[in-house]
């Protein structure tokens, strides 16, 4: 069975960037000396399915920061040629979530990171999702691209844990409950 897991960062006032896909107010309150859990978290996953908005932001830095295979869900994008500096650790997929989830286990994936917003409703709504840690910053930015969207029925959650951080960061994981 394949297992979908949220690990994402959201303002005070429910964004996960702004309106043009900036994310600098996560980045300037990024404390290196703090662990967030992003290691741990990741660790067990067997690869990341992203929208397309996340890649097109990840695609703009430096260096390349996945070490497992990335699926990105786009219709706009799915058939698009993969960077040559990315071919085997990229592909495009126009798949809805549930279709694609059903394809993972012929490639020996059985647990997988979900990153994006747009992407992370849409498993949602699909009652795909299984956790989720959400790390909340001090910040209201007042505008932008909201985590959760319209839902057809309330999704019921457990609270796991909470925890605090000394740069006012505050992480909690919820379990769905189905």
């Amino acid at each position: 069975m394949i297992t979908a897991h949220v690990f994402i960062a959201v303002s005070l006032d429910g964004f996960i960037a702004r309106h043009d896909g900036d994310i600098s107010w996560l980045l300037q309150r990024d404390d290196p000396e703090e662990d967030h859990g992003y290691t741990d978290f990741i660790a067990d996953k067997d690869a990341i399915v992203m929208g397309r908005g996340s890649y097109e932001k990840v695609a703009t830095f430096d260096k390349w920061p996945y070490d497992r295979p990335v699926i990105v869900l786009s219709k706009q994008l799915a058939g698009s040629r993969v960077p040559e500096e990315l071919k085997g650790k990229l592909q495009f997929s126009g798949l809805d979530p549930r279709k694609l989830l059903e394809d993972l286990p012929g490639r020996n994936i059985r647990r997988v990171y979900v990153d994006g917003g747009q992407v992370i409703q849409s498993f949602l709504r699909d009652g795909l999702i299984h956790d989720m840690v959400i790390t909340t910053v001090p910040v209201l930015i007042g505008g932008g691209k909201p985590l959760f969207g319209d839902l057809a029925q309330d999704i019921d959650l457990e609270l796991v844990c909470s925890r605090t951080f000394p740069s006012g960061l505050v992480q909690s994981s919820y379990r769905i409950l189905k």
